[in-house]
Protein backbone atom coordinates (compact mmCIF):
# COMPACT_ATOMS: atom_id res chain seq x y z
CA UNK A 1 0.00 0.00 0.00
CA UNK A 2 3.09 2.24 0.30
CA UNK A 3 2.92 2.87 -3.48
CA UNK A 4 -0.48 4.52 -3.18
CA UNK A 5 -1.03 8.25 -2.82
CA UNK A 6 -2.22 9.54 0.54
CA UNK A 7 -5.82 10.01 -0.65
CA UNK A 8 -6.02 6.41 -1.87
CA UNK A 9 -4.36 5.09 1.31
CA UNK A 10 -6.93 6.93 3.42
CA UNK A 11 -9.77 5.37 1.42
CA UNK A 12 -8.30 1.88 1.85
CA UNK A 13 -8.05 2.43 5.61
CA UNK A 14 -11.63 3.77 5.80
CA UNK A 15 -12.96 0.84 3.78
CA UNK A 16 -11.15 -1.71 5.94
CA UNK A 17 -12.27 -0.04 9.18
CA UNK A 18 -15.95 -0.02 8.22
CA UNK A 19 -16.21 -3.37 6.43
CA UNK A 20 -13.66 -5.41 8.38
CA UNK A 21 -12.21 -6.77 5.13
CA UNK A 22 -8.59 -7.35 4.20
CA UNK A 23 -6.35 -4.78 2.54
CA UNK A 24 -6.32 -6.96 -0.58
CA UNK A 25 -10.11 -6.90 -0.89
CA UNK A 26 -10.27 -3.18 -0.04
CA UNK A 27 -7.89 -2.47 -2.93
CA UNK A 28 -9.90 -4.68 -5.31
CA UNK A 29 -13.23 -3.04 -4.40
CA UNK A 30 -11.87 0.51 -4.62
CA UNK A 31 -10.12 -0.11 -7.94
CA UNK A 32 -13.29 -1.72 -9.35
CA UNK A 33 -15.27 1.38 -8.35
CA UNK A 34 -12.65 3.79 -9.73
CA UNK A 35 -11.67 4.78 -6.18
CA UNK A 36 -15.17 5.94 -5.34
CA UNK A 37 -15.64 5.01 -1.67
CA UNK A 38 -19.45 4.86 -1.83
CA UNK A 39 -19.25 2.72 -4.97
CA UNK A 40 -16.87 0.34 -3.21
CA UNK A 41 -19.29 0.07 -0.26
CA UNK A 42 -22.13 -0.71 -2.68
CA UNK A 43 -20.01 -3.45 -4.25
CA UNK A 44 -19.24 -4.91 -0.84
CA UNK A 45 -22.82 -4.91 0.42
CA UNK A 46 -24.28 -6.20 -2.86
CA UNK A 47 -22.17 -9.36 -2.75
CA UNK A 48 -23.24 -11.46 0.24
CA UNK A 49 -20.62 -14.11 -0.46
CA UNK A 50 -17.80 -11.77 0.54
CA UNK A 51 -19.38 -10.71 3.80
CA UNK A 52 -19.13 -12.62 7.00
CA UNK A 53 -22.34 -14.59 7.53
CA UNK A 54 -24.06 -13.41 10.72
CA UNK A 55 -24.24 -16.00 13.48
CA UNK A 56 -27.93 -16.77 14.14
CA UNK A 57 -27.19 -17.34 17.84
CA UNK A 58 -25.76 -13.85 18.11
CA UNK A 59 -28.74 -12.42 16.24
CA UNK A 60 -31.05 -14.15 18.73
CA UNK A 61 -29.07 -12.70 21.65
CA UNK A 62 -29.40 -9.21 20.17
CA UNK A 63 -33.09 -9.70 19.53
CA UNK A 64 -33.69 -10.87 23.12
CA UNK A 65 -31.86 -7.79 24.42
CA UNK A 66 -34.28 -5.45 22.65
CA UNK A 67 -37.48 -7.52 22.56
CA UNK A 68 -40.53 -6.26 24.43
CA UNK A 69 -41.18 -8.40 27.56
CA UNK A 70 -44.86 -8.83 26.71
CA UNK A 71 -44.87 -9.45 22.96
CA UNK A 72 -42.60 -11.02 20.33
CA UNK A 73 -41.64 -7.63 18.86
CA UNK A 74 -39.09 -4.92 19.41
CA UNK A 75 -41.13 -1.88 20.46
CA UNK A 76 -40.31 1.75 21.30
CA UNK A 77 -38.38 0.99 24.50
CA UNK A 78 -36.27 -1.64 22.75
CA UNK A 79 -35.51 0.71 19.87
CA UNK A 80 -34.53 3.40 22.36
CA UNK A 81 -32.09 0.93 23.94
CA UNK A 82 -30.77 0.00 20.48
CA UNK A 83 -30.18 3.69 19.72
CA UNK A 84 -28.32 4.04 23.01
CA UNK A 85 -26.13 1.03 22.13
CA UNK A 86 -25.47 2.41 18.65
CA UNK A 87 -24.71 5.84 20.14
CA UNK A 88 -27.22 7.59 17.88
CA UNK A 89 -30.19 9.79 18.76
CA UNK A 90 -33.61 8.15 18.22
CA UNK A 91 -34.50 11.08 15.94
CA UNK A 92 -31.37 10.59 13.80
CA UNK A 93 -32.20 9.94 10.15
CA UNK A 94 -29.91 6.90 10.21
CA UNK A 95 -32.67 5.10 12.14
CA UNK A 96 -34.92 5.57 9.10
CA UNK A 97 -32.20 4.03 6.91
CA UNK A 98 -31.92 1.09 9.31
CA UNK A 99 -35.72 0.62 9.23
CA UNK A 100 -35.57 0.69 5.42
CA UNK A 101 -32.99 -2.11 5.43
CA UNK A 102 -35.21 -4.08 7.79
CA UNK A 103 -38.25 -3.41 5.58
CA UNK A 104 -40.04 -2.42 8.78
CA UNK A 105 -43.81 -2.10 8.36
CA UNK A 106 -44.32 0.42 11.16
CA UNK A 107 -42.36 3.18 12.86
CA UNK A 108 -40.93 2.26 16.30
CA UNK A 109 -41.51 -1.46 15.76
CA UNK A 110 -39.39 -4.33 14.45
CA UNK A 111 -40.79 -7.83 14.11
CA UNK A 112 -38.46 -10.77 14.71
CA UNK A 113 -38.33 -11.42 10.95
CA UNK A 114 -37.63 -7.77 10.10
CA UNK A 115 -34.84 -7.56 12.66
CA UNK A 116 -33.16 -10.82 11.59
CA UNK A 117 -33.41 -10.17 7.85
CA UNK A 118 -32.21 -6.57 8.22
CA UNK A 119 -29.11 -7.53 10.17
CA UNK A 120 -28.39 -10.44 7.84
CA UNK A 121 -28.59 -8.07 4.88
CA UNK A 122 -26.09 -5.77 6.57
CA UNK A 123 -23.83 -8.63 7.61
CA UNK A 124 -24.14 -7.67 11.27
CA UNK A 125 -24.37 -9.95 14.33
CA UNK A 126 -22.97 -7.77 17.11
CA UNK A 127 -23.56 -4.24 18.30
CA UNK A 128 -19.92 -3.42 17.51
CA UNK A 129 -20.34 -4.47 13.87
CA UNK A 130 -23.65 -2.63 13.73
CA UNK A 131 -22.00 0.54 15.02
CA UNK A 132 -19.27 0.18 12.38
CA UNK A 133 -21.94 0.14 9.66
CA UNK A 134 -23.37 3.54 10.65
CA UNK A 135 -21.06 5.59 8.36
CA UNK A 136 -22.03 3.39 5.41
CA UNK A 137 -25.74 3.73 6.24
CA UNK A 138 -25.35 7.52 6.28
CA UNK A 139 -23.53 7.42 2.94
CA UNK A 140 -26.54 5.71 1.34
CA UNK A 141 -28.55 8.93 1.71
CA UNK A 142 -26.17 10.58 -0.76
CA UNK A 143 -27.10 8.05 -3.45
CA UNK A 144 -29.98 9.58 -5.42
CA UNK A 145 -31.75 6.29 -6.15
CA UNK A 146 -31.43 5.03 -2.58
CA UNK A 147 -32.60 8.38 -1.22
CA UNK A 148 -35.70 8.12 -3.41
CA UNK A 149 -36.38 4.59 -2.14
CA UNK A 150 -35.88 5.66 1.49
CA UNK A 151 -38.08 8.73 0.95
CA UNK A 152 -40.93 6.65 -0.53
CA UNK A 153 -40.50 3.98 2.16
CA UNK A 154 -40.88 6.66 4.85
CA UNK A 155 -44.50 7.39 3.89
CA UNK A 156 -45.77 3.87 4.56
CA UNK A 157 -43.46 3.39 7.55
CA UNK A 158 -44.58 6.58 9.31
CA UNK A 159 -48.34 6.47 8.77
CA UNK A 160 -50.75 5.04 11.30
CA UNK A 161 -51.79 1.42 10.82
CA UNK A 162 -54.90 1.14 8.65
CA UNK A 163 -54.65 4.72 7.35
CA UNK A 164 -54.13 5.59 3.69
CA UNK A 165 -52.80 9.08 4.38
CA UNK A 166 -50.04 10.41 6.59
CA UNK A 167 -50.96 12.67 9.53
CA UNK A 168 -49.87 16.25 8.81
CA UNK A 169 -47.68 16.67 11.91
CA UNK A 170 -45.91 13.39 11.14
CA UNK A 171 -45.46 14.33 7.47
CA UNK A 172 -43.96 17.70 8.42
CA UNK A 173 -41.52 16.03 10.83
CA UNK A 174 -40.47 13.53 8.17
CA UNK A 175 -40.03 16.23 5.51
CA UNK A 176 -37.88 18.32 7.83
CA UNK A 177 -35.74 15.27 8.56
CA UNK A 178 -35.41 14.15 4.93
CA UNK A 179 -34.97 17.54 3.31
CA UNK A 180 -32.42 18.61 5.90
CA UNK A 181 -30.36 15.84 4.27
CA UNK A 182 -31.31 16.83 0.73
CA UNK A 183 -31.20 20.55 1.53
CA UNK A 184 -34.34 21.72 -0.27
CA UNK A 185 -34.44 25.50 0.44
CA UNK A 186 -38.24 25.70 0.44
CA UNK A 187 -38.95 23.03 3.06
CA UNK A 188 -39.74 25.53 5.85
CA UNK A 189 -42.10 27.53 3.62
CA UNK A 190 -43.77 24.30 2.51
CA UNK A 191 -44.41 23.26 6.11
CA UNK A 192 -45.69 26.73 7.03
CA UNK A 193 -48.04 26.66 4.04
CA UNK A 194 -49.45 23.28 5.04
CA UNK A 195 -50.14 24.45 8.58
CA UNK A 196 -51.72 27.70 7.42
CA UNK A 197 -53.77 26.50 4.45
CA UNK A 198 -54.09 22.72 4.40
CA UNK A 199 -54.22 21.31 7.92
CA UNK A 200 -55.18 17.85 6.64
CA UNK A 201 -53.47 14.49 6.23
CA UNK A 202 -51.06 14.05 3.29
CA UNK A 203 -51.82 11.66 0.43
CA UNK A 204 -49.31 9.25 -1.08
CA UNK A 205 -49.47 11.17 -4.38
CA UNK A 206 -48.60 14.49 -2.76
CA UNK A 207 -45.79 12.84 -0.80
CA UNK A 208 -44.15 11.26 -3.84
CA UNK A 209 -44.68 14.24 -6.15
CA UNK A 210 -43.12 16.69 -3.72
CA UNK A 211 -39.76 14.96 -4.12
CA UNK A 212 -40.05 15.36 -7.89
CA UNK A 213 -40.98 19.02 -7.43
CA UNK A 214 -38.02 19.63 -5.10
CA UNK A 215 -35.71 17.90 -7.58
CA UNK A 216 -36.99 19.41 -10.82
CA UNK A 217 -38.17 22.93 -9.96
CA UNK A 218 -35.66 25.63 -9.13
CA UNK A 219 -36.15 27.18 -5.64
CA UNK A 220 -36.84 30.52 -7.38
CA UNK A 221 -39.63 28.73 -9.31
CA UNK A 222 -38.19 30.18 -12.52
CA UNK A 223 -38.86 26.91 -14.36
CA UNK A 224 -42.20 26.09 -12.68
CA UNK A 225 -44.89 25.19 -15.22
CA UNK A 226 -48.38 26.09 -14.03
CA UNK A 227 -49.77 23.73 -16.69
CA UNK A 228 -47.70 20.82 -15.39
CA UNK A 229 -49.33 17.79 -13.81
CA UNK A 230 -48.50 18.70 -10.20
CA UNK A 231 -50.98 17.84 -7.42
CA UNK A 232 -53.30 20.74 -6.60
CA UNK A 233 -51.58 21.20 -3.23
CA UNK A 234 -48.25 21.96 -4.88
CA UNK A 235 -49.93 24.45 -7.25
CA UNK A 236 -51.54 26.11 -4.22
CA UNK A 237 -48.14 26.25 -2.54
CA UNK A 238 -46.70 28.19 -5.48
CA UNK A 239 -49.63 30.65 -5.27
CA UNK A 240 -49.08 30.98 -1.52
CA UNK A 241 -45.41 31.87 -2.06
CA UNK A 242 -46.34 34.51 -4.62
CA UNK A 243 -49.19 35.98 -2.56
CA UNK A 244 -47.00 36.34 0.51
CA UNK A 245 -44.08 37.83 -1.38
CA UNK A 246 -41.89 34.87 -0.45
CA UNK A 247 -40.94 34.38 -4.07
CA UNK A 248 -41.17 36.61 -7.13
CA UNK A 249 -41.95 34.90 -10.39
CA UNK A 250 -41.86 36.50 -13.80
CA UNK A 251 -45.22 36.27 -15.51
Amino acid sequence: MHKLGRGHRDKVQQFMAITGTSEKFALQALKASDWNLEGAFDLFYSQPQIRSIPDSRHLEELYQRYKDPYTDMIMADGISLLCNDLQVDPGDIVMLVISWHMKAATMCEFSRQEFFLGLQTLGVDSIEKFRERIPYLRSELKDEQKFREIYNFAFTWAKEKGQKSLALDTAIGMWQLLFAEKQWPLVDQWCQFLQARHNKAISKDTWSQLLEFAKMVDPSLSNYDAEGAWPYLIDEFVEYLSENGLIHRSS
